[in-house]
């Protein structure tokens, strides 16, 4: 399967160009993005191009790499190659190094079969969709034009950007090594048997903390469970925390951009509180602070910033659009409900490390258990779904039939459609890569909020047989 999108190139490994991600994909689709950088870098200065790339720890990662460092070297790029590393350390690295760009080869959460190349702008951020667009018209148009020998670009190696990141995270002031060091913490680590098996523990020694339990931190890329850092996939990490008495667990995806916490009873902190916690800690120190989450995250982060004084505010779904919202409103904080953390203090990115280093903070400082600590935030239950289009389905049609339905509720329609009842709420939205529906809902109660579910799934299937007659 081959997944272009505008924020990057997703696939599995092997098969036919043009149906999987095969090397012959991987050469067009870093063209694409090195001629549409080359292409932005004319309007300024002359002064050569630079890119940063820098790759998780799956099997195919090296022979990507590879491929896309050869590539932009043909263009005439200068490539600083970061080898094994994390999402966010790249993000970092391409303001540090002032390059023109960045490449990260990980297919995030996706099984190790998949890979992708994720794009970057010269801030270190996701590319817009309008520059996306673009890049994928300049793949299309396939007349792309390599540079001549005395012109080629040159690879420099830096394997120190994971303690460079390190580095920053320890110096942010929120950040305080000596209170995480004085718990004498016991924590448990589940990388997934990627680049995250490096870092955590990089950090975490860093931060002082003494006993580290490993649990798939080899990185081989032979991930040991599916990736994605959701409760049904870390029952190993529960019981190591469970049977060496630590005080937490940690989790994170293969390119650390996700990070899940378990409580020293090991119970899911959940994953949408990652972000709330970690907000609750900053809101703490910024008075007032504005916070940001997508729309289908839980409305916990509206509840503990307005009672800091703040204003929270909702972006449509994706990385790039709360980024963007996060600008606009002046964030003090914000992220994903899927464990991703966006602190702009040190970066516009999703970064576990940054996440780990203020949790860490905010527990010693608590005083009391992870488990503790979570119940002292609302507690709401998010119920996932999804309806499956038939052909011929007119996905606007239904959305607008449901708002139709529900106009007397406050309705945000951002980001397909998104439906208040009070502190309860319903989020449908196409998907960008299959041909379904999206159903989110959220209520104090688990059962209520499916029940909420089944009620819109149920009201689009009407509309779907209205339609029909």
């Amino acid at each position: 399967m081959l997944i272009k999108s505008i924020s990057g190139i997703r696939g599995t490994i092997g098969g036919k160009s043009g149906e999987n991600l095969t090397p012959s994909d991987i050469v067009k689709f870093t063209s694409a993005y090195g001629a549409w950088m080359l292409n932005q870098k004319s309007k300024g200065t002359s002064k050569k191009s630079k890119v940063v790339i820098g790759r998780d720890a799956r099997i195919s990662g090296e022979m990507v790499s590879k491929l896309v460092s050869s590539t932009l070297l043909g263009l005439g790029i200068d490539v600083i190659d970061l080898g094994l590393s994390t999402t966010p350390t790249v993000e970092v690295a391409v303001t540090d190094e002032k390059a023109d760009g960045g490449i990260i080869i990980t297919a995030s959460h996706n099984p190790k079969q998949w890979n992708a190349l994720k794009l970057l702008n010269s801030n270190g951020e996701f590319i817009s969709e309008k520059d996306g667009l673009q890049v994928l018209q300049i793949a299309e148009d396939e007349k792309i034009v390599f540079e001549e020998v005395q012109l080629l670009g040159q690879r420099k190696e830096m394997n120190d950007y994971m303690k460079k990141h390190i580095d920053k995270i320890l110096a942010l002031e929120l950040v305080d090594k000596k209170a995480i060091k004085e718990k004498k913490f016991r924590i448990a680590v589940d990388a997934v048997n990627s680049t995250g098996g490096i870092a955590v523990p990089m950090l975490l020694e860093a931060l002082g903390v003494e006993t580290i339990f490993k649990v798939n931190c080899d990185p081989t890329g032979d991930f040991a469970h599916n990736p994605e850092p959701l409760p049904e996939h870390l029952r190993d990490l529960s019981k190591v925390v469970v049977k060496n008495n630590a005080h937490l667990g940690i989790a994170v995806d293969p390119d650390v951009d996700r990070l899940a916490i378990v409580c020293e009873d090991g119970e899911m902190f959940g994953e949408e509180y990652t972000l709330v916690a970690v907000a609750d800690y900053v809101l703490k120190h910024n008075k007032k602070g504005n916070t940001v989450s997508n729309l289908s995250s839980t409305r916990a982060l509206r509840d503990i910033t307005e009672k800091a004084g703040g204003n929270y505010y909702a972006s449509a779904v994706g990385e790039v659009n709360v980024v963007e919202m996060m600008k606009a409103s002046k964030a003090v904080i914000g992220g994903e409900g899927n464990g991703g953390v966006i602190y702009p203090e040190l970066h516009y990115g999703r970064d576990a490390l940054v996440g780990i280093a203020l949790f860490l903070t905010h527990l010693a400082k608590f005083g009391k258990s992870c488990s503790m600590l979570r119940s002292t935030y609302p507690d709401y239950h998010i119920s996932k779904n999804k309806i499956e289009l038939i052909n011929g389905i007119d996905v606007d049609k239904l959305l607008v039939g449901v708002k139709e339905k529900y106009k007397k509720q406050p309705i945000n329609t951002v980001d397909g459609v998104k439906i208040e009842f009070g502190k309860e709420w319903v989020h449908l939205r196409r998907s960008n890569t299959e041909p379904i529906i999206r159903i989110y809902s959220e209520s104090e109660s688990q059962s209520t909020a499916d029940n909420l579910a089944q009620k819109i799934i149920a009201d689009i299937k009407e509309l779907i047989k209205a339609n029909r007659n």
